[in-house]
């Protein structure tokens, strides 16, 4: 379901965008340096997870944009992870303040998109040395 960075693509085929639609893409396509196929192939798939997962809502900018669910606060990744520690959908909404419509949107969309849901959690669960090697600028105090 899931499918990996790159894949192949499909069959070309042309479209006439609005004029302000065309101006909006051509803009954001400079300020991301990216060409228009590419912003509005990431627009397009953006809108087909949202209509395909009701609920879902997209954040941030560009390379570090992610899924959310509306309503929460929180990141499809972030619930899954809840969702691993507590073991069950009965438990997780027990011991947090998701709702269970909440959670099963969120696992659902995990179900359906895993490499990039994987991928989230293992960048939060980095080790602290390996942050530090990547950003030695930061200072790390103790808990008080």
């Amino acid at each position: 379901m899931d499918e990996p960075p790159r894949t192949l693509k499909g069959t070309p085929f042309s479209i006439r965008l609005s004029g302000p639609t065309d101006r909006f893409v051509a803009a954001e396509a400079q300020r991301t340096k990216r060409s228009k196929s590419a912003v509005v192939e990431a627009l397009t798939e953006e809108a087909a997870r949202m209509r395909r997962f009701p609920g879902i809502g997209f954040r941030e900018q560009d390379a570090d944009r992610r899924a959310w669910v509306i309503g929460t606060g929180l990141d499809v990744w972030q619930i899954a992870e809840a969702y691993g520690r507590h073991g069950s959908v009965e438990d997780t909404v027990a011991s947090t303040e998701l709702r269970e419509r909440a959670l099963r949107l969120a696992l659902a969309y995990r179900d359906h998109y895993p490499h990039e849901i994987e991928q989230a959690i293992a960048e939060n669960q980095r080790p602290l040395e390996a942050l530090q090697e990547l950003y030695p600028f930061f200072v790390v105090e103790a808990a008080q």
